[in-house]
Protein backbone atom coordinates (compact mmCIF):
# COMPACT_ATOMS: atom_id res chain seq x y z
CA UNK A 1 0.00 0.00 0.00
CA UNK A 2 1.23 3.60 -0.63
CA UNK A 3 2.00 5.79 2.31
CA UNK A 4 1.04 9.65 1.54
CA UNK A 5 0.78 12.93 3.66
CA UNK A 6 -2.46 14.06 4.74
CA UNK A 7 -3.41 17.37 6.22
CA UNK A 8 -6.78 16.36 8.48
CA UNK A 9 -9.07 18.16 10.62
CA UNK A 10 -10.14 15.83 13.72
CA UNK A 11 -13.84 15.78 14.18
CA UNK A 12 -14.04 12.48 16.55
CA UNK A 13 -12.37 10.13 18.89
CA UNK A 14 -14.06 7.39 20.24
CA UNK A 15 -13.68 6.17 23.93
CA UNK A 16 -10.72 3.63 23.99
CA UNK A 17 -10.83 -0.12 24.31
CA UNK A 18 -7.93 -3.18 25.02
CA UNK A 19 -5.95 -4.17 22.18
CA UNK A 20 -4.61 -7.02 21.98
CA UNK A 21 -1.63 -5.57 19.73
CA UNK A 22 -1.76 -2.12 21.15
CA UNK A 23 -2.82 -2.46 24.93
CA UNK A 24 -5.67 0.02 23.94
CA UNK A 25 -6.80 2.16 20.79
CA UNK A 26 -9.04 4.47 19.47
CA UNK A 27 -10.81 5.34 16.52
CA UNK A 28 -10.44 8.57 15.02
CA UNK A 29 -12.28 10.13 12.37
CA UNK A 30 -11.61 13.63 10.71
CA UNK A 31 -12.37 15.59 7.53
CA UNK A 32 -9.34 16.20 4.74
CA UNK A 33 -8.34 19.29 3.05
CA UNK A 34 -10.63 18.43 0.25
CA UNK A 35 -13.75 18.14 2.23
CA UNK A 36 -13.42 13.90 2.58
CA UNK A 37 -14.03 11.86 5.87
CA UNK A 38 -11.68 10.18 6.63
CA UNK A 39 -11.09 7.52 9.36
CA UNK A 40 -7.92 6.44 11.21
CA UNK A 41 -7.71 3.30 12.82
CA UNK A 42 -6.38 1.91 15.15
CA UNK A 43 -4.93 4.82 17.06
CA UNK A 44 -2.79 3.77 20.21
CA UNK A 45 -3.09 6.89 22.51
CA UNK A 46 -1.12 5.54 25.08
CA UNK A 47 1.90 5.12 22.91
CA UNK A 48 2.10 8.72 21.64
CA UNK A 49 4.06 10.75 22.45
CA UNK A 50 2.69 14.55 24.64
CA UNK A 51 3.41 16.45 21.67
CA UNK A 52 1.98 14.30 19.64
CA UNK A 53 -1.38 14.02 21.12
CA UNK A 54 -4.23 15.65 18.97
CA UNK A 55 -7.56 17.05 19.93
CA UNK A 56 -10.94 17.20 18.40
CA UNK A 57 -11.20 20.01 15.96
CA UNK A 58 -7.24 20.08 15.77
CA UNK A 59 -5.25 19.94 12.21
CA UNK A 60 -3.24 17.09 12.15
CA UNK A 61 -0.31 16.26 9.59
CA UNK A 62 -0.40 12.91 9.33
CA UNK A 63 1.78 9.86 7.16
CA UNK A 64 -1.05 7.24 6.07
CA UNK A 65 -1.72 4.37 4.23
CA UNK A 66 -5.13 2.61 3.02
CA UNK A 67 -5.89 0.21 5.86
CA UNK A 68 -5.11 -3.33 4.61
CA UNK A 69 -7.22 -5.29 6.88
CA UNK A 70 -10.10 -3.01 7.12
CA UNK A 71 -12.24 -2.80 3.95
CA UNK A 72 -14.37 0.40 4.70
CA UNK A 73 -13.11 2.65 1.92
CA UNK A 74 -12.20 5.57 4.42
CA UNK A 75 -10.44 3.66 6.77
CA UNK A 76 -6.34 4.08 6.96
CA UNK A 77 -3.85 3.67 9.03
CA UNK A 78 -1.99 6.16 10.92
CA UNK A 79 2.16 6.13 11.99
CA UNK A 80 1.69 7.57 15.01
CA UNK A 81 5.50 8.03 14.67
CA UNK A 82 4.93 10.75 12.00
CA UNK A 83 2.16 13.17 13.58
CA UNK A 84 2.12 16.90 13.84
CA UNK A 85 0.08 18.82 15.02
CA UNK A 86 -0.86 22.18 14.69
CA UNK A 87 -0.58 24.57 17.90
CA UNK A 88 -3.88 24.28 18.81
CA UNK A 89 -7.69 23.33 17.87
CA UNK A 90 -9.43 25.89 16.32
CA UNK A 91 -11.32 28.35 18.05
CA UNK A 92 -15.07 27.58 18.97
CA UNK A 93 -17.70 31.01 20.16
CA UNK A 94 -19.26 33.22 17.87
CA UNK A 95 -15.93 33.76 15.85
CA UNK A 96 -14.78 30.27 15.80
CA UNK A 97 -17.60 27.73 14.71
CA UNK A 98 -18.08 29.85 11.44
CA UNK A 99 -15.23 28.84 10.38
CA UNK A 100 -15.66 25.30 11.42
CA UNK A 101 -18.36 25.14 9.60
CA UNK A 102 -17.07 27.01 6.89
CA UNK A 103 -14.34 23.98 6.56
CA UNK A 104 -17.32 21.29 6.84
CA UNK A 105 -19.38 22.62 4.12
CA UNK A 106 -17.95 20.28 1.78
CA UNK A 107 -19.24 17.18 3.60
CA UNK A 108 -22.75 16.32 2.66
CA UNK A 109 -25.03 16.73 5.51
CA UNK A 110 -27.56 13.69 5.39
CA UNK A 111 -31.39 14.34 7.48
CA UNK A 112 -32.25 10.77 6.74
CA UNK A 113 -30.71 8.02 8.37
CA UNK A 114 -31.98 5.77 5.72
CA UNK A 115 -30.50 7.84 2.77
CA UNK A 116 -26.86 7.28 4.70
CA UNK A 117 -27.13 3.04 4.82
CA UNK A 118 -28.94 2.96 1.52
CA UNK A 119 -25.45 4.91 0.37
CA UNK A 120 -23.61 2.34 2.54
CA UNK A 121 -25.29 -0.43 0.45
CA UNK A 122 -25.18 1.13 -2.46
CA UNK A 123 -21.48 2.95 -2.59
CA UNK A 124 -19.87 1.17 0.58
CA UNK A 125 -20.18 4.37 2.52
CA UNK A 126 -19.58 4.26 6.52
CA UNK A 127 -18.41 7.84 7.90
CA UNK A 128 -21.62 10.23 7.41
CA UNK A 129 -22.53 13.54 9.23
CA UNK A 130 -26.48 13.70 9.71
CA UNK A 131 -28.47 15.87 10.91
CA UNK A 132 -31.50 14.99 13.09
CA UNK A 133 -35.39 17.06 13.11
CA UNK A 134 -35.18 16.28 16.56
CA UNK A 135 -33.36 14.26 19.26
CA UNK A 136 -36.43 12.46 20.92
CA UNK A 137 -34.05 11.24 24.25
CA UNK A 138 -31.05 9.36 25.53
CA UNK A 139 -31.19 5.94 26.55
CA UNK A 140 -28.92 4.83 29.64
CA UNK A 141 -28.37 1.43 30.23
CA UNK A 142 -26.36 -0.40 32.53
CA UNK A 143 -23.43 -2.40 30.11
CA UNK A 144 -23.03 -5.74 30.16
CA UNK A 145 -20.23 -6.25 32.34
CA UNK A 146 -19.30 -3.08 34.55
CA UNK A 147 -15.38 -4.17 34.62
CA UNK A 148 -13.12 -5.33 32.37
CA UNK A 149 -12.96 -9.05 31.39
CA UNK A 150 -10.13 -10.96 32.53
CA UNK A 151 -8.82 -11.18 28.86
CA UNK A 152 -9.04 -7.02 28.32
CA UNK A 153 -7.15 -7.01 31.53
CA UNK A 154 -4.93 -8.17 30.10
CA UNK A 155 -4.05 -6.82 26.91
CA UNK A 156 -4.24 -3.54 29.05
CA UNK A 157 -1.40 -4.67 31.01
CA UNK A 158 0.57 -6.32 28.02
CA UNK A 159 3.04 -3.36 27.65
CA UNK A 160 3.66 -2.70 30.70
CA UNK A 161 4.39 -6.67 31.35
CA UNK A 162 6.73 -5.94 28.43
CA UNK A 163 8.83 -3.19 29.56
CA UNK A 164 10.92 -3.61 33.13
CA UNK A 165 10.55 0.23 33.89
CA UNK A 166 7.09 -0.75 35.20
CA UNK A 167 6.29 -2.09 38.72
CA UNK A 168 3.41 -4.43 39.56
CA UNK A 169 2.15 -1.71 41.20
CA UNK A 170 2.55 1.05 38.30
CA UNK A 171 1.01 -1.31 36.13
CA UNK A 172 -2.51 -1.77 37.83
CA UNK A 173 -2.19 2.55 38.10
CA UNK A 174 -2.47 2.52 34.46
CA UNK A 175 -4.89 -0.05 33.85
CA UNK A 176 -6.78 2.15 36.43
CA UNK A 177 -6.23 5.22 33.55
CA UNK A 178 -8.67 3.47 31.00
CA UNK A 179 -11.99 3.02 33.02
CA UNK A 180 -14.50 0.58 31.76
CA UNK A 181 -17.08 2.78 31.16
CA UNK A 182 -20.08 0.84 32.92
CA UNK A 183 -23.27 2.24 30.53
CA UNK A 184 -24.10 2.44 27.41
CA UNK A 185 -25.97 5.81 26.11
CA UNK A 186 -28.43 5.87 23.04
CA UNK A 187 -29.59 8.77 21.32
CA UNK A 188 -33.10 8.27 20.11
CA UNK A 189 -33.66 11.20 17.43
CA UNK A 190 -35.95 11.58 14.52
CA UNK A 191 -35.75 12.05 10.90
CA UNK A 192 -38.75 13.97 8.57
CA UNK A 193 -39.13 11.64 5.59
CA UNK A 194 -41.39 13.35 3.30
CA UNK A 195 -43.05 15.01 6.06
CA UNK A 196 -43.04 12.57 8.15
CA UNK A 197 -40.89 11.61 11.65
CA UNK A 198 -38.71 8.05 11.25
CA UNK A 199 -37.53 7.24 14.92
CA UNK A 200 -34.31 6.04 15.14
CA UNK A 201 -31.98 4.92 17.84
CA UNK A 202 -28.14 4.52 18.00
CA UNK A 203 -25.26 4.64 20.43
CA UNK A 204 -23.54 7.36 21.27
CA UNK A 205 -19.38 6.29 21.31
CA UNK A 206 -17.40 9.35 21.73
CA UNK A 207 -14.49 10.29 23.89
CA UNK A 208 -16.42 13.57 25.09
CA UNK A 209 -19.41 10.71 26.31
CA UNK A 210 -17.46 9.05 28.12
CA UNK A 211 -15.25 11.45 29.84
CA UNK A 212 -18.47 13.78 30.66
CA UNK A 213 -19.41 10.67 32.72
CA UNK A 214 -16.45 10.06 34.47
CA UNK A 215 -16.18 13.62 35.84
CA UNK A 216 -19.64 13.84 36.97
CA UNK A 217 -19.23 10.68 38.33
CA UNK A 218 -16.49 11.62 40.39
CA UNK A 219 -17.93 14.98 40.88
CA UNK A 220 -21.51 14.10 41.84
CA UNK A 221 -21.03 10.43 42.55
CA UNK A 222 -22.96 7.74 41.71
CA UNK A 223 -26.15 8.52 42.38
CA UNK A 224 -25.52 12.19 41.34
CA UNK A 225 -24.15 11.69 37.64
CA UNK A 226 -26.70 10.61 35.60
CA UNK A 227 -28.88 14.16 36.05
CA UNK A 228 -26.15 16.34 34.76
CA UNK A 229 -24.98 13.99 32.12
CA UNK A 230 -28.98 13.88 30.57
CA UNK A 231 -28.90 17.84 30.65
CA UNK A 232 -26.10 17.99 28.92
CA UNK A 233 -27.39 15.65 25.88
CA UNK A 234 -30.73 15.76 26.25
CA UNK A 235 -31.63 19.88 26.72
CA UNK A 236 -28.13 21.54 26.31
CA UNK A 237 -26.62 20.16 23.18
CA UNK A 238 -30.24 19.43 21.11
CA UNK A 239 -30.88 23.28 21.49
CA UNK A 240 -27.98 24.17 19.27
CA UNK A 241 -27.14 22.58 15.30
CA UNK A 242 -27.09 19.34 16.42
CA UNK A 243 -25.28 16.64 14.00
CA UNK A 244 -24.39 13.28 14.59
CA UNK A 245 -21.01 11.76 12.70
CA UNK A 246 -22.01 8.47 12.21
CA UNK A 247 -19.66 5.44 11.36
CA UNK A 248 -20.09 1.79 10.78
CA UNK A 249 -17.92 -1.18 13.22
CA UNK A 250 -15.12 -2.99 11.85
CA UNK A 251 -16.71 -6.28 12.66
CA UNK A 252 -20.03 -5.43 11.74
CA UNK A 253 -20.02 -3.25 8.82
CA UNK A 254 -24.15 -2.80 8.94
CA UNK A 255 -24.12 -1.65 12.08
CA UNK A 256 -23.65 2.27 12.98
CA UNK A 257 -22.77 4.79 15.74
CA UNK A 258 -22.81 7.84 16.87
CA UNK A 259 -19.00 8.47 16.68
CA UNK A 260 -19.24 12.02 16.90
CA UNK A 261 -22.08 14.88 18.22
CA UNK A 262 -21.22 18.26 16.58
CA UNK A 263 -22.96 21.11 17.78
CA UNK A 264 -22.54 24.40 16.46
CA UNK A 265 -24.83 27.71 17.64
CA UNK A 266 -28.25 27.64 15.61
CA UNK A 267 -28.05 29.86 12.65
CA UNK A 268 -29.54 33.28 13.97
CA UNK A 269 -33.05 34.29 11.91
CA UNK A 270 -33.16 37.75 10.34
CA UNK A 271 -35.83 37.91 12.80
CA UNK A 272 -33.57 37.36 15.67
CA UNK A 273 -30.98 39.69 14.73
CA UNK A 274 -33.29 42.62 14.53
CA UNK A 275 -34.91 41.86 18.37
CA UNK A 276 -30.94 42.11 19.22
CA UNK A 277 -31.12 45.84 18.19
CA UNK A 278 -34.16 46.99 19.86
Amino acid sequence: MATYKARILILCKTYPVPSAKYSETSCVAGMTEDGKLIRLFPVPFRLISDDQQFRKWQWVTVLVEKAREDHRPESHRIFVDKIECDAAPLSAGKEGWPHRMELLRHVPVYTDFAAIEADRVTNGTTLALLRPARILGLDIKASKSAEWTDEEREKLLQMEKQSSLFSEEESKRQVALLEKIPFDFHYRYECLVDGKPVVWRHKVSDWEAGALYRRLRKQFGVSGWEAPFREKYEDELPKRDLMLLMGTMHRFPDQWLAVSVICPPRPQTEDQNQAGLF
